[in-house]
C-alpha cells in the first residue's frame, strides 16, 4: 500500500501541520482524529488496516490530518472566543492547504469527510458548512452540539457563546439554513451517521437526523448495540460506511 508522509508550515495556523496520505486513487477520504489525536491515530487504531482492501483496489485514497484541538476547543487556559477562534484557523488550514494537496495529488470528483469523536465534528463541521465540496460525510460516534452536557462531557465554551460559535454548531445553524444553493449540495451528499445504542451523544445523533430530513436533505443513522465509542466499533464501521 502506498504510505507518504508529508509536512510543511501552515500560514493558517502558523505552526507545522503533519499528514498521511494512503493509496493512489479512488474516493478521497479526508480523516480527522478524536480529541487531541494525531495523523497517525487512525493507522494505530488499525482503521486504515480496515480499509486496506478498498485502497489497495484503488477504490478510496486516504489523507489523514493532524488537529490542534489542545489549542482551540480543549484549551482549557483559552478564553471560549479564542477557541473558537483558532478553530476557524484550523477549518482554513484545513479548506486552503490540505483540500487543495488532496485535489492536485487526485483529480477524482467525490471527497468524503469523516471523523471518529470528536473527528466526526469537524467532519460534520466542515462538510455541513462547505457542502459543495464534499460528495460524503461518515461521522462515527460524533456530538454535533459541543454546548451540551451529556455525562462528564461539558459545555466546551462554558456558557460563551456568539455568532461564530452557532455558525460551528450543526445542530444550531442547519435548522436555519435558508440557502437554496447550500439546500441542494447538502441534499446531494451521502450522509452518514453512527452511534452506539448506550453512547452519550445519541439523542444528539437523533436530533441531527431529524434536522436533515425536515430540511429533506436525505440520511442514514446507523445505532449500533451497546457503547460504540471504541476503536473497536470503528474499525467495524469503517469498511461499512466509508
Amino acid at each position: 500500500m502506498n504510505r507518504e508522509y508529508h509536512q510543511w508550515h501552515s500560514p493558517a495556523l502558523g505552526r507545522t501541520m503533519e499528514l498521511l496520505v494512503f493509496g493512489q486513487t479512488g474516493a478521497k477520504v479526508l480523516m480527522i482524529p478524536t480529541r487531541d489525536g494525531r495523523f497517525f491515530e487512525y493507522e494505530d487504531l488499525g482503521l486504515v488496516g480496515a480499509l486496506a482492501p478498498k485502497i489497495e483496489a484503488g477504490e478510496l485514497q486516504l489523507y489523514c490530518v493532524d488537529s490542534v484541538d489542545e489549542e482551540s476547543l480543549y484549551c482549557g487556559d483559552c478564553h471560549p472566543a479564542h477557541r473558537i477562534q483558532r478553530h476557524e484557523q484550523y477549518q482554513e488550514h484545513l479548506l486552503s492547504e490540505v483540500l487543495p494537496l488532496m485535489a492536485a495529488k487526485n483529480g477524482h470528483t467525490c471527497t468524503i469527510a469523516q471523523g471518529c469523536s470528536l473527528g466526526a465534528y469537524h467532519a460534520a463541521d466542515i462538510a455541513f458548512r462547505h457542502p459543495q465540496l464534499f460528495q460524503k460525510l461518515a461521522a462515527f460516534s460524533g456530538r454535533f452540539d459541543l454546548t451540551l452536557n451529556v455525562e462528564h462531557f461539558g459545555d466546551l465554551f462554558e456558557g460563551y457563546y456568539d455568532d461564530t460559535v452557532y455558525r460551528h454548531t450543526p445542530s444550531h445553524f442547519l435548522p436555519d439554513e435558508q440557502d437554496s444553493h447550500r439546500l441542494a449540495a447538502l441534499r446531494a451528499m451521502d450522509i452518514v451517521l453512527a452511534i452506539g445504542q448506550e453512547d452519550p451523544f445519541l439523542a444528539n445523533n437523533r436530533q441531527l437526523s431529524a434536522v436533515l430530513t425536515d430540511k429533506g436533505i436525505p440520511n442514514e443513522l446507523h445505532i449500533w448495540p451497546g457503547r460504540a465509542h471504541r476503536g473497536g466499533s470503528w474499525r467495524r464501521m469503517a469498511p461499512l460506511y466509508i
